[in-house]
């Protein structure tokens, strides 16, 4: 079975951003999306450390650690970028400014329901960050995550049995293998990659699915 690389699946959810919009992009897989973004669209990137106006990841070399995303990447700042205090940078996400924020995610439920922070393992480390401010104050939140565990088991699942990061936040699922959107009939599959069969999909993520 092939799948989408995390490159590729950066590169799937970049398309759908479109001109004009106000993004934030989570720790782990969502940075990449920045490498991915159509430099004819003007997108305004922010990281709750407060940044607005990122670009990509800086070239081999010319990395300044002074300057750097919630997840302690080194990043670019496009012409007319600005820098803030974190304060102002979360009133930004908890007040509706952000019309997109893209999480990675442990689990996602059929309703929408989000676990990104913590596996409830007892060696587990909780990090919640942002998470949580974002998932509700955004006005579109989008998930972008590998569809199986390292185990195999499907990540979409009926009900999360993580810590909650967010209830009924999620709009948009994207990962290695499909995309696909909560909707209140259920979720709903937009695109599969490689020519996985929808058959083979619904087996795999073992909840129910509209084709």
């Amino acid at each position: 079975m092939q799948r989408l690389n995390r490159d590729q699946m950066a590169a799937r959810v970049a398309r759908d951003i479109p001109e004009g919009a106000y993004v934030n992009l989570g720790i782990g897989l969502p940075t990449l999306v920045a490498n991915h973004l159509p430099r004819e669209r003007e997108i305004f990137l922010h990281s709750e450390n407060g940044l607005l106006g990122m670009g990509p990841a800086p070239a081999p070399g010319e990395e300044d650690y002074d300057l750097i995303n919630a997840g302690k990447q080194p990043v670019t700042l496009l012409q007319g970028g600005a820098y803030f205090h974190h304060a102002d940078s979360f009133a930004m996400m908890r007040g509706g400014h952000l019309d997109i924020c893209v999480l990675g995610a442990f689990q996602v439920s059929v309703g929408g329901d989000l676990a990104n922070w913590h596996t409830g393992g007892a060696d587990a480390i909780p990090a919640v960050g942002g998470a949580m401010d974002l998932a509700i104050g955004a006005k579109k939140t989008c998930v972008m995550m590998e569809h199986l565990t390292k185990s195999g088991e499907s990540k979409i699942v009926e009900r999360c049995t993580y810590p909650l990061t967010g209830i009924g936040c999620v709009s948009r699922i994207y990962t290695d293998l499909a995309v696909l959107d909560v909707t209140p009939d259920g979720l709903t599959v937009i695109e599969t990659f490689h020519g996985l069969p929808f058959d083979e999909l619904q087996r795999l993520t073992g909840v129910p699915l509209i084709a």
